[in-house]
């Protein structure tokens, strides 16, 4: 029996998928990248807006097209809070709520019908990792937030916090590192409220990780910025835990912040990254920002642009605000006309760009260290083309020999150029490459 997983949103849904394809695995249920050899399939939907619902929609039509003797499930936040239409979707077996996702596997399982369970279920390391990250492993620390943003329906979708153990934790690492992953993300709903329900914290976490394990490369998703402790960067001393994190603001203007529910100023958060590069200079901020929401006049937007500008991004995650039912937004006064969103979305994207390359083009000259991932796309020149990101989550790329195998490798590159795509290339020392990369050559 094989199992196809997929899933739409953020990157707690890939999280989830990972740790399923365990699960299905000590099922004796085999993951597969193969869509039409599944018995089974899974996605994990997403309805943070009222688009995502859409797409999740047409997602779940498609993969019972692709595949209709499979048998479907479907889970996530549109599979909770749409329960009752995602029920009467062609082709949908099973809805399984995020209240139910620790039993998906065992509630997938039953329909199923097969006669005996194969004897590497129960083998040590049997479950493989999510096959498309075979570089970089989701690691869900909890589920939940305490918070109820005005624009979030996620929130409502995934309910009360909870937190995993860190005994449990360092366990999942210590079998990811054993399987060779060189990078773990640390992620769930509310990363920062780690620890409100068992009397632990972010930050302890994030010591036991440093002092527990010996995996290379240590990030975050995205961490409520007011989520952070006064000496929560100091942990950046050690280069394991990479220098850049998300910390999603949403919007510059105090007056939109405190409608959306949020608990940060602008002030406080540029302070706060202005201490993050003080520990590690160039650490990388990434962030979200909304753009239209109820209320927000020019000199709102005006505010967002500035807060752009002086926090440097690395990259930003510009939405457009969309009204989704169920959310305290939606019955907002004064909502934006659509021509100023798009005018101001637009905007929005021209100033994002500019300040990420002018962060880009800090770095030509650099010598870096990148994880290299994926096999390489093979050009007509007879080289290799790689993608692969640096500590700050920058994305570089190289061009090598054709029978290199650069993949999960990590080596130092120096930075020789931007791209006109705004990718960086990296060169790398052939006397490097022939050392590190021959094992791995031998190998494919």
């Amino acid at each position: 029996m094989k199992v196809y997983l997929t899933s739409l949103g953020c990157r707690l849904n890939e999280a989830e998928l990972q740790t399923w394809s365990k699960d299905f695995s000590k099922l004796g249920i085999a993951v597969t990248s193969d869509r039409d050899e599944a018995n089974l399939m899974v996605i994990n939907t997403c309805a943070v807006t009222g688009e995502a619902a859409r797409k999740s929609r047409q997602a779940i039509r498609r993969l019972h097209r692709s595949n209709p003797s499979a048998k479907l499930v479907v889970t996530g936040c549109y599979a909770s809070l749409e329960k009752q239409q995602a029920q009467e979707i062609l082709g949908v077996d099973l809805i399984v709520a995020n209240s139910d996702k620790e039993n998906l596997a065992a509630k997938s399982r039953e329909l199923l019908d097969w006669s005996s369970m194969p004897v590497a279920a129960s083998e040590p390391q049997a479950a493989a990792l999510f096959a498309r990250n075979r570089e970089r492993a989701f690691i869900k620390i909890q589920d939940g937030c305490r918070y109820r943003c005005t624009y979030c329906i996620v929130t409502i979708a995934r309910g009360e916090e909870k937190s995993r153990s860190i005994k449990e934790i360092i366990e999942e690492i210590h079998s990811i590192e054993s399987q060779g992953i060189q990078e773990i993300v640390i992620t769930g709903v509310h990363v920062g409220g780690f620890g409100s329900d068992n009397e632990t914290s972010l930050y302890q976490l994030v010591q036991s990780i440093l002092e527990q394990t010996t995996i290379p490369r240590i990030r975050f998703a995205s961490v409520e910025p007011w989520d952070l402790q006064d000496d929560f960067f100091e942990l950046f001393r050690n280069p394991r835990l990479l220098p850049h994190m998300h910390l999603p603001m949403q919007s510059g203007s105090d007056k939109i912040l405190k409608k959306m529910s949020r608990r940060c100023k602008m002030d406080s958060f540029l302070s706060l990254i202005k201490k993050a590069r003080s520990v590690v200079p160039g650490f990388n901020i990434t962030s979200d920002i909304i753009v239209g929401f109820p209320f927000e006049t020019e000199e709102d937007f005006q505010a967002s642009i500035e807060l752009v500008e002086q926090a440097e991004f690395g990259h930003v995650h510009t939405f457009a605000f969309s009204k989704r039912a169920g959310t305290k937004a939606a019955g907002l006064e004064q909502q934006v006309e659509e021509s100023i969103k798009k005018r101001r979305s637009q905007a929005m994207h021209q100033c994002a760009a500019k300040v990420k390359k002018q962060q880009l083009l800090q770095l030509l000259g650099q010598q870096v260290d990148v994880l290299w991932e994926g096999r390489g796309k093979k050009l007509e020149n007879g080289l290799r083309k790689f993608y692969g990101y640096t500590p700050n989550y920058h994305k570089v790329a190289t061009e090598v020999a054709a029978e290199y195998a650069l993949s999960n490798q990590i080596l130092s590159c120096r930075i020789s150029k931007l791209t006109d795509d705004g990718c960086l290339y990296a060169d790398i020392e052939p006397k490097k490459l022939e050392l590190v990369t021959r094992l791995a050559v031998e190998n494919i």
